[in-house]
């Protein structure tokens, strides 16, 4: 493996760093004075899988680019789950009283929106759709039943966090996307095929 071929795998980690932090960023935010920044729930919690996942995903390029996808690398954002969920008196927490649900809520609706972008079968395209769509409603809901003002603070707050989702939606379909070699293949049997229609 060459210096040049590690590019995709560090741009990942990197990426992944830096959004795991924006996502520390809204977290503070939410919880506002209430916010604890601790080098155990903080850096393991959040900031190492991020760099991990992101790592995973750059991986997951430069298979894609050889041609070998690893289609289960768009799990790779549950790795924030695990992490969360692993530290002392987490897992408890999640299963009496929900707290810690963002870590397992925000990477299946990264997963979703992968296979939403490139996923090889219509109907999961369809069903993560209506479910994305289901899940952003009901925030927006719930955003007006709890008397959320809208704001520029709380406006930049939400571009925030769509935003990054986004991002990891768009990560996440990397594995799934087709390599290189076959979309070629893909468009030269589409312009064979579309070749007699347009006189060719």
């Amino acid at each position: 493996m060459t210096e040049r071929s590690l590019d995709p795998i560090l741009l990942g980690a990197v990426g992944g760093l830096a959004w795991a932090a924006s996502l520390r960023g809204f977290m503070t935010e939410v919880a506002g004075s209430e916010s604890q920044v601790s080098w155990t729930d903080t850096f393991v919690g959040i900031l190492l899988p991020g760099l991990v996942a992101g790592g995973l995903l750059g991986w997951a390029e430069l298979r894609r680019r050889e041609s070998r996808p690893v289609r289960a690398l768009t799990a790779a954002p549950l790795l924030f789950a695990v992490a969360t969920l692993s530290l002392p008196g987490q897992l408890m927490a999640f299963v009496t009283t929900g707290i810690g649900g963002g870590a397992v809520a925000v990477p299946l609706m990264g997963i979703m929106g992968g296979y939403v972008l490139a996923g090889r079968h219509r109907w999961a395209r369809i069903a993560c759709s209506a479910l994305a769509i289901s899940l952003l409603a009901l925030a927006a809901v719930f955003t007006v039943v709890l008397g959320i003002p809208l704001t520029a603070r709380t406006t930049w707050v939400a571009v925030l966090i769509l935003t990054l989702l986004v991002v990891q939606a768009w990560a996440c379909a990397i594995p799934l996307r087709a390599a290189p070699a076959a979309s070629g293949r893909a468009r030269r049997s589409l312009s064979t095929d579309a070749a007699p229609l347009l006189g060719r």
